[in-house]
């Protein structure tokens, strides 16, 4: 595969903390995203100021959409936005609506992997025309020592193959990255591993292993 994005995902509960980390970590970062908790503790203030200061990465506004896509659409791109997840729970109406607003605004929306789905639902997601999902093992995930495994792996290789580009979050470690060489890899998603990194640069370099 082509070397994935690097995106910084950004959950603070306090915007001056998750600019004081961006500001730090941006030189060496693709993508920035507003994390779903510092979009509930801040709202679209922090996609807002991110955006007047970063006005060249990509923006991500990690909202979790469930239901009312055209609105939260709107409210994503016009506080500057070039991405906007929904959860894959969502009805396909509020995909579509959102999806329809982003192509109006040549935007994205990303389509969070949360709970049960199938290929299934993948196919009827590039019907709407959503080329982007993330693949997360989350913090409980993590918490309780789930490791990647190759469940996991084929199911996301099924995912490249029907269309879909993922982006990949979860307690990524320079040992796991070879296990990505057949999926379609946008992005690899890092947050406390960056923003708490003694030397970003270092730890950044060890991503990839160089």
């Amino acid at each position: 595969m082509t070397k994935p994005l690097l995106q910084l995902a950004l959950d603070h509960t306090s915007l001056p903390e998750a600019l004081e980390a961006v500001k730090v970590l941006h030189p060496y970062i693709d993508i920035i995203e507003s994390g779903t908790i510092l979009c509930v503790s801040e709202g679209m203030k922090a996609v807002r100021e991110l955006r007047t200061l970063y006005p060249d990465h990509i923006l991500v506004c990690d909202l979790k959409v469930a239901d009312a896509g055209e609105m939260l659409a709107n409210e994503a791109f016009n506080a500057g936005a070039n991405w906007m997840t929904v959860i894959c729970a969502a009805p396909l109406a509020t995909m579509a609506s959102a999806q329809k607003v982003a192509a109006a605004r040549n935007c994205e929306i990303q389509i969070e992997l949360f709970g049960h789905w199938t290929i299934e639902d993948a196919k009827e997601w590039v019907k709407l025309g959503i080329t982007q999902a993330i693949y997360h093992r989350g913090r409980d995930a993590q918490a309780s020592g789930q490791t990647w495994g190759q469940k996991d792996l084929d199911l996301m290789k099924q995912l490249s193959d029907v269309g879909i580009q993922l982006s990949v979050t979860g307690g990524i470690t320079p040992e796991d990255l070879h296990l990505f060489c057949d999926i379609s890899v946008k992005a690899f998603i890092a947050g406390r591993a960056l923003a708490q990194a003694p030397d970003p640069a270092e730890s950044i370099d060890a991503i990839w292993g160089e």
